[in-house]
């Protein structure tokens, strides 16, 4: 393996370290756990916050596929380097912001960096770990490992976002500012691991041929490819509706702080779960959880009140843990090395363009309907998604067991 030597175990080693450093200090974000909060001191409603979003999400739509191809053509660190920097910028600009348009700035420049390091990072973190070692399990490990580094990042932050903010909106956001430059330091220091693709690969060129592999070759490929971001939409609408179910209850920033932290500790906790649940129970009863959770979730918000509506909602972030875990490695090993930045850039395409297709409809009527009709509104669509595609794919995942047992027998 003459690649290998000529980066170096210990070079690639320390890749992995600081790619985990990378993804703790881009998901440690003061200004979560109270950004509705934040934007709402800045004179915005509900309906405008989401809106926001929507801007977000669409710019990110039009970047996602096109930093993909960057990640894999020129290299992810490369990619990494310029979303570090827009970071960083975002953050600096914020110190300043104070208005809808200004503020309508900010989540642009964000929007260029969670393009940028959105699938370049885990591709990166991938091809390293493919470098070192040809194990599966190693692969789905630390895909679990950055899942649950990004998320205890984020309760991390959450503390200390909460407890900030109750002093002052100002500092938070001066100290998120500093945070945020990090991130260029750390992607500074990354290398680019060897490539590894099996002999006689044929490498695919232009979204028409990564699409066709995708959605003509491999059928569970191609199934979990769109539940992908189906499911991260599930849990996603649900988190910028968390802060006004917690305003209702009439609960302190602190709390929120802490709160923030539990779910996000909730997300990390399932992401190390799903490789074991997976192994140990199958990957149906895997998926099968995964289609379920989003529905008791959304429910079990809308219909219940107080403390023990927000326990429940705790559902839905051990969902996306188990999804970020268990359905990206399984999108990850059947997609070839060379175009894998872009696929995972193409499923958080599809994701943020359905969060700009939904958004805003979810914002106004959680504005004039209340929040029990928009969560409930989460948990028929949960139900059709489950019934529409992932019951399919899960059939999938059976037909392929029988014929691993038959040729086995």
């Amino acid at each position: 393996m003459p690649e290998k030597n000529q980066l170096g175990t210990a070079a690639l080693q320390r890749n992995i370290r600081i790619i985990h450093a990378l993804a703790f200090f881009h998901m440690f974000m003061l200004i979560v756990p109270v950004i509705v909060p934040f934007f709402e001191s800045k004179g915005l409603s509900l309906g405008d916050i989401f809106y926001l979003q929507a801007v977000y999400a669409g710019f990110i739509v039009v970047l996602e596929a096109p930093s993909g191809m960057l990640a894999d053509r020129f290299g992810r660190r490369t990619v990494l380097l310029i979303g570090s920097i827009a970071h960083g910028l975002g953050y600096g600009w914020l110190v300043f912001a104070d208005s809808f348009v200004q503020l309508l700035v900010f989540e642009c420049l964000l929007g260029v960096a969670a393009s940028m390091m959105s699938g370049a990072d885990l591709a990166l973190l991938y091809d390293t770990e493919k470098a070192l070692s040809d194990s599966e399990d190693a692969h789905t490990g630390s895909i679990a490992h950055l899942s649950s580094t990004k998320a205890f990042a984020e309760g991390a932050g959450a503390l200390a976002g909460g407890a900030l903010a109750v002093n002052s909106f100002d500092l938070m956001v001066a100290a998120q500012a500093g945070v945020a430059w990090v991130c260029l330091v750390l992607a500074l220091l990354l290398h680019e691991p060897p490539s590894r693709e099996a002999p006689g690969t044929r490498p695919l060129r232009g979204f028409r041929a990564i699409y066709g592999h995708l959605m003509q070759g491999d059928k569970i490929l191609r199934q979990t490819f769109v539940a992908i971001p189906l499911y991260n939409l599930c849990t996603f609408h649900v988190a910028w509706l968390v802060q006004p179910y917690w305003e209702a209850q009439g609960l302190s920033l602190v709390t929120f702080g802490s709160l923030w932290f539990a779910q996000s500790f909730t997300v990390g906790m399932a992401s190390q779960c799903g490789r074991y649940l997976e192994r140990s129970r199958g990957p149906v009863f895997a998926l099968t959880l995964i289609g379920l959770l989003p529905v008791l979730g959304h429910f079990g918000m809308a219909w219940l009140q107080g403390w023990a509506g927000i326990l429940v909602g705790f559902i839905l972030f051990f969902c996306r843990g188990l999804c970020q875990v268990i359905m990206v490695n399984a999108l990850n090993r059947r997609v070839p090395g060379n175009v894998r930045a872009t696929v995972n850039s193409l499923t958080s395409l599809n994701f943020r363009l359905g969060f700009v297709l939904t958004g805003p409809l979810l914002g106004r009527v959680a504005e004039t309907q209340g929040l029990p009709v928009a969560l409930s509104a989460l948990g028929i669509a949960s139900i059709v998604i489950f019934l529409v595609f992932l019951l399919p794919l899960i059939r999938s995942v059976q037909a392929l067991q029988r014929e691993k047992a038959l040729a086995n027998a």
